[in-house]
């Protein structure tokens, strides 16, 4: 793999020119920034960026503005290689508060092995309809704790359009009617590129082989829908898993999350600020400022 030629395509296919991450959701562009701007379930936040030290204060102003007029809570994705290189202590002293780093990993799936089935007695069964959304969720909460019920949600929604090519799919794993692990996969519409978030499996199925089944159930389900890449946010738990897999580590990434309270008054004084979490449980658990699926604290392997 190229890694620069594959970040680079990432960096302007998703990142700069991400799709609404809602049914109701849009995208804004301004010069130096991209906001994913979503109502309801979806997440919300500052996707890409193009800052220097001069403009970097009066833009990280501006969006806590723009986004104070949604009067929810959203976030600021920021990524290793951005700029300036104190952007992070620069939305510190904007009032925002970073999240655990992630690795950005990235796979091309040709060069994954998906024969990987479930161990016996365990049945991968793709999401589908209520009683697999609810599966889903049921596992999600067990695994990271707190309420999941948004990314039940979501799913449903985006059976219920009906659209081809679909956004995103689910995958629930059950040891006869007990549902045990379960992770999604989100496509990018126009891309290369397909994201796994939210895998987790229960404490007593973990070792067993089935986070490897999900991973290569769903590539295999990107690989249909076309994608030639496969991308995680990876907490420090699951990177070396996915590693073994095939992923390869690009850039760190950090969210920052604003609780998007304070509009044009706030002024920026510099004073020098999902995961796939997938198999291990390493994304936060959702609020409207993160991508649903997420939980807080990685569970061990």
């Amino acid at each position: 793999m190229d890694r620069h030629a594959v970040l680079a395509a990432f960096d302007e296919q998703v990142r700069r020119h991400p799709a609404p991450d809602a049914p109701d959701g849009h995208v804004e562009y301004d010069d130096r920034v991209v906001r994913n701007m979503s109502g309801g379930d979806g997440w919300t936040g500052v996707t890409w960026s193009d800052l220097d030290q001069v403009s970097a204060d009066a833009v990280i102003a501006a969006q806590v503005s723009r986004f104070a007029e949604l009067s929810r809570p959203w976030e600021w994705k920021h990524y290793s290689y951005d700029l300036p290189a104190d952007l992070p202590a620069r939305l510190l002293a904007a009032g925002f508060t970073p999240e655990p780093a992630e690795s950005l990993l990235v796979a091309e799936i040709s060069d994954l092995t998906l024969d990987a089935p479930p161990p016996a007695g365990v049945e991968l069964l793709a999401v589908v309809d209520r009683h697999g959304a609810e599966a889903l969720v049921a596992v999600h909460d067990e695994v990271f704790g707190g309420d999941h019920s948004a990314v039940g949600r979501s799913l449903l929604a985006e059976l219920e359009l009906e659209r081809e090519p679909s956004s995103a799919a689910a995958v629930v794993a059950f040891a006869g009617q007990t549902p045990i692990a379960a992770g999604r996969v989100e496509f990018h519409p126009g891309t290369g590129f397909a994201s796994l978030w939210g895998g987790g499996t229960l404490p007593a199925w973990r070792g067993r082989g089935v986070f490897r089944s999900l991973v290569a159930h769903r590539a295999a389900v990107a690989a249909a829908s076309g994608c030639r890449y496969l991308q995680v946010d990876a907490s420090p738990d699951s990177r070396p898993i996915l590693q073994r897999l095939g992923f390869v580590e690009l850039a760190t990434t950090t969210p920052f999350t604003h609780s998007g309270r304070g509009g044009a008054d706030v002024s920026v004084a510099v004073r020098r600020s999902s995961r796939d979490g997938t198999v291990t449980g390493a994304r936060r658990a959702p609020t409207a400022s993160r991508r649903p699926g997420a939980g807080r604290r990685p569970a061990p392997p």
